[in-house]
Formats: C-alpha cells, structure tokens, sequence
C-alpha cells in the first residue's frame, strides 16, 4: 500500500475525528495519498471480522472510500496472540495492510497495555509485530507507529530496530514523547537517523502546520513519506500545498469554503449513517474549534454553543457574511 519509491502524503488516524465520512471528504477533496483508519483497540477478545466490517466500512469497497482513497486498517494492544488473531479477522473482512499503533498517549489506554505504553518494552513490540506477520499473508503489509519514546527521544532508535525486526513493512513516527504529548517542541532529525539506518521506508509526523514546517521536515529527514492530521483540519489546503511539492497529482484548486466544506462532510455522515445524528453538529464544532486554534478561521465562539445542524448553518454563513 506504500511504494518505497514514491512520495506520499498519509491521512493521519484521529480517533472521533477521521471516522468514515471524514476519510470520504478528504479523498473527495484530493490531496493524500491514502488513510489509516481510528484504531480499534484489542482487549479481552480478538476482535471479530463484524467489528472490522461496522467500523472500516471501506472494507466492503476494496479497502478505498466511495471517493478512491485507500484506507489501511489500525488496530491497538499488548497481548501478541489476540493481536495477531485481530489481523488475521481484519484480512478475513478485506484489509490489505495492517498497522499497529504504538503511539498513542492517552492515558486511559496507556494504563491498559496499549500504545505508547509499549515504548517502554522494546521486545515486546518486536514480538507484536512478529506475530502479526505471521499471521496475515506475506502479500498484506505489515506497519507500525511509534512515537520516539515514552519520555526520551533516545528510545525510537531501538523501538524503530525492533519493529523492523519483527518485520514492519514500513514506520511512521511521531516526533514527540509520550511525555510530551501534544506540547511542542517537535524533533525531526532522530526521525532522519532512523530512516538511513532501516532500509525500510519512514513516515515522518508531527507538527506540519505549514508549508514551511513540511519543507523543513523534509530536510531534517530525507523523508519522501509524510503524515499529517490536525493540520488537515486546520487548514485544508495543506495537503494539496505538500502534494504538489511531492511531485503527486494535486486539483489545481483546492477547496477551502468552510459552508460546502462542511456540508460535504454533512453529506458523507448521510451517506453512511442515513441520517444526522444531534452529535452531528458537535462533528461540525470540533472541527472549527481545532481551525481556530491553529489555523485562521475566526468564527468559532459564533458556533460553539449551537444545538442544531440548522442553527449552525444559519450563524456561520451569517459570521463568514459580516467577516467578508
């Protein structure tokens, strides 16, 4: 799913944020190269191939969007046995790749064997990994994501080693600690470090605001594989910004209309839930709270106490009407 010869931009997965509709704009818009999907996380039990098929819906699409972009399966735990039986049922329900997620920082799933808590446990990712591989067809990739450590940067380069070793197709990672969370600073350069010494593909991410951040990440890393998220978001002409420096097909024009953007998302949540949801509107929120904090749309607290789909629309236009 990742051509070690050519550049890609990569959809990051945000849990309650790049669900099924959210994957379907972004490839409508253009832009990535491909997605990963929220990860589903394994505890007491494998996770069935219904889960796959409720959650991953694009797997009934040849693992694409109704919009063409290709959608990776993500999967979360400790336990190398269920891991590996989860991503046996995921390829069972259609996935084409597989990734794990060592990453994450929340600290719920974190004081339950999952993400960024592996960092802690080298060994214990290479025998995740390893597991995995052997389970799904050597023709299904295999990836993992890490962070550079738990609470040093130091860590990535034998975290990095031992997914490689288990057999990891490729690695994104995530320039921060789990101790950082999402506070700045963000270091590229180990992540540069670990590229030239693999010989397996590296996906660089964290903190690609602009164009400029791209640029220098870039050059930190050697990287030609990049993964962006909240930025996304934030800004949505970004990606097609990084695409054409990529040298990928871009639309001349991207979208950057928050009313149709943010009806087109209305449209996908339709699409795959037949109707909207009150919860609806609070999708439509979190995504104008995350571009006002970084981005540079104004308008939020015209909106952030709205209870309808309706109410939302009516005051946006009428905010965007009078910023005009």
């Amino acid at each position: 799913m990742l051509d070690p010869d050519v550049p890609a931009l990569i959809l990051a997965p945000m849990d309650g944020i790049t669900d099924a509709p959210m994957r379907a704009l972004q490839g409508e818009l253009g832009g990535f190269s491909l997605a990963v999907s929220e990860f589903l996380r394994v505890s007491g039990e494998p996770l069935p191939k219904k889960v796959f098929l409720r959650e991953v819906p694009e797997l009934l699409n040849d693992c694409k969007t109704p919009t063409g972009l290709p959608v990776q399966v993500q999967i979360l735990g400790g336990d190398a046995t269920r891991m590996a039986d989860t991503a046996w049922n995921a390829h069972r329900a259609g996935a084409r790749a597989i990734d794990i997620n060592f990453g994450c920082p929340a600290p719920t799933v974190n004081r339950n064997d999952g993400g960024a808590t592996l960092l802690n446990h080298p060994c214990r990712i290479r025998e995740i990994v390893s597991a995995i591989r052997a389970a799904v067809p050597p023709e299904i990739p295999v990836s993992a994501k890490i962070r550079l450590g738990w609470d040093s940067i130091d860590q990535v380069y034998e975290n990095a080693a031992m997914a490689a070793e288990g057999g990891a197709s490729w690695l994104t990672i995530h320039a921060r600690t789990r101790a950082q969370g999402y506070a700045p600073p963000v270091y590229w350069k180990p992540i540069g470090v670990v590229r030239s010494t693999l010989g397996i593909p590296v996906v660089a991410n964290g903190d690609i605001w602009t164009l400029d951040d791209f640029r220098q990440c870039r050059d930190e890393t050697g990287c030609s594989h990049f993964m962006i998220g909240r930025s996304t978001l934030s800004n949505p002409a970004l990606p097609h910004q990084i695409s054409r420096e990529l040298g990928l097909p871009s639309k001349s024009e991207p979208m950057t209309d928050w009313i149709t953007l943010l009806e087109m998302l209305i449209g996908w949540t339709e699409h795959y839930k037949g109707s909207v949801s009150p919860r609806g509107v609070q999708r439509l929120k979190q995504w104008l709270n995350l571009a006002q904090k970084h981005g540079e749309f104004n308008g939020f607290d015209r909106v952030k106490r709205l209870e309808t789909v309706d109410e939302f629309f009516t005051a946006l236009k009428l905010e965007l009407a009078q910023a005009a």
